[in-house]
């Protein structure tokens, strides 16, 4: 089994992974079915099903589908570009495209959300039309965003997990167990093993400047979430805080008058600075998803600006054994809210920060697997139940408190020897079979928890 770094860490846009940038990237996909294609096409169509549909204002998927459909990419988005395109298209109900033409689009009609037909793959399911000049269907797909900017075909979807079909790789494991047994055996750390199944599908350069990439984007969210206030859009009036409590922190440096336990909110502050741009709709990265993107960066900075001994040459191995851990959770569960919950994302974002950190800090491959085990075992059972569909309640401050969790996992991992009564593994199928019996209404569909009882509007 073999998913890249940069599968599970992925820039893109906000407010989430699965609502917005799934659907982008779906209809990316769809447009080149079109252009394969031997037919002559009139005019597209989009229905939203499932949790697509009942938080996709909120999550704005309607406008991610539309931004798909017109060409744009997560990684190359342009907000300015992308303004003037909708405007557009709302102005002219047509979407014009370089090698397929003007084709006709009323957003208000061919962009439907039927909250009556969930679609029997996933809970983030998707249909994209093309049309001919009398408006009949000739070309249809069915997507599924899985999670984390992943999506399949309905005809991927059937096949199972995806297989892997690329050379083979040094270290292809498959479980945790799997993982410490081969690092016993070769006598190389996760990050060490990882790093030579990335360099056998590409070479070392451009993992340096990729994991460079990834951690200068995470790190500028970071500031630019610390240097913004205002309400957040969407209608709750949700104001940003980040930037203050921020201030503050810094206005008391050097003070002598703070608390240890400060130091929880230096990591809280860092994860809701990312939340709050992403709630925002700004530049992310997926980690491993955008509602849960807040978390590993927070880690990151905690360990470089907080941590004695720090080194900025260890954020490669902070990132690949994160990625380590999250390709296990990925393939022997999930990290979709919609699938199974907030236990999925956060708690899955918890176990990866917790990860790399207790790796970086010089832990043992037990001590890391360790160290992803009490953070996802803590997190077991979490709802995802966003108020009003929208990134932001709980999930904001959500992020910081799994940030504080994976940095007490990795400390409570590296004081120990490794040993532990209950392995990785396990937790990782606890979870898959709590998401498999949580009620639909706990994920992400803003159906119940917080998102009923609290008032939206």
């Amino acid at each position: 089994m073999f998913l890249s770094v940069f599968d599970m860490f992925k820039v893109g846009i906000g407010p989430s992974s699965s609502h917005t940038m799934g659907p982008m990237v779906a209809a990316a996909r769809f447009l080149d079915m079109m252009r394969a294609s031997p037919f002559e096409f009139r005019g597209l169509r989009a229905s939203l099903h499932g949790s697509l549909a009942f938080t996709g204002v909120g999550h704005a998927t309607d406008r991610a589908t539309i931004l798909g459909l017109a060409g744009f990419l997560p990684d190359t988005y342009d907000n300015d570009k992308a303004e003037d395109t909708l405007a557009a298209i709302n102005a002219t109900k047509t979407i014009v495209l370089d090698d397929l033409g003007t084709l006709q689009f009323d957003p208000k009609a061919d962009m439907i959300f039927d909250y009556d037909h969930a679609l029997p793959g996933h809970a983030n399911g998707m249909v994209l039309m093309a049309t001919d000049a009398q408006g009949d269907v000739t070309l249809r797909q069915v997507y599924y965003s899985v999670g984390g900017g992943f999506v399949l075909t309905e005809e991927e979807l059937a096949q199972g997990k995806a297989t892997d079909e690329g050379d083979p790789i040094p270290y292809p494991f498959k479980s945790a167990v799997e993982m410490l047994e081969m690092a016993k055996t070769s006598r190389l750390t996760i990050a060490q093993m990882k790093r030579a199944n990335e360099v056998s599908r590409g070479c070392e350069e451009s993992l340096a400047k990729g994991t460079q990439r990834l951690w200068q984007v995470m790190n500028d969210c970071i500031n630019r979430g610390l240097e913004r206030d205002g309400i957040l859009p969407g209608g709750l009036s949700v104001r940003r805080r980040a930037k203050g409590i921020y201030d503050s922190l810094m206005a008391e440096r050097g003070m002598n008058l703070t608390a240890p336990h400060t130091i929880n909110d230096w990591m809280s502050v860092y994860a809701m600075a990312v939340n709050e741009e992403n709630a925002a709709g700004g530049q992310v990265v997926t980690a491993p998803t955008n509602g849960a993107a807040g978390v590993l960066p927070a880690v990151l900075r905690y360990y470089l600006d907080h941590v004695p001994g720090a080194s900025e040459k260890h954020i490669e191995d902070f990132l690949l054994t994160a990625a380590a851990i999250g390709g296990l959770v990925k393939y022997n569960a999930s990290i979709s809210g919609a699938e199974a919950g907030c236990q999925a994302e956060v708690g899955s974002a918890s176990a990866m920060a917790a990860a790399g950190l207790c790796a970086v800090m010089g832990g043992t491959p037990e001590q890391v697997e360790n160290a992803a085990e009490i953070a996802l075992e803590h997190h077991l059972g979490m709802t995802c139940d966003p108020v009003k569909g929208l990134v932001q309640v709980p999930c904001i401050e959500r992020n910081g408190l799994g940030a504080i969790k994976a940095v007490s996992a990795a400390s409570l991992a590296l004081r120990g020897d490794g040993q532990h009564f209950v392995p990785l593994d396990a937790v990782i199928e606890t979870m898959r079979q709590t998401g498999a019996d949580m009620h639909e209404k706990y994920k992400e569909t803003s159906l119940g928890g917080l998102a009923v009882n609290v008032p939206n509007c």
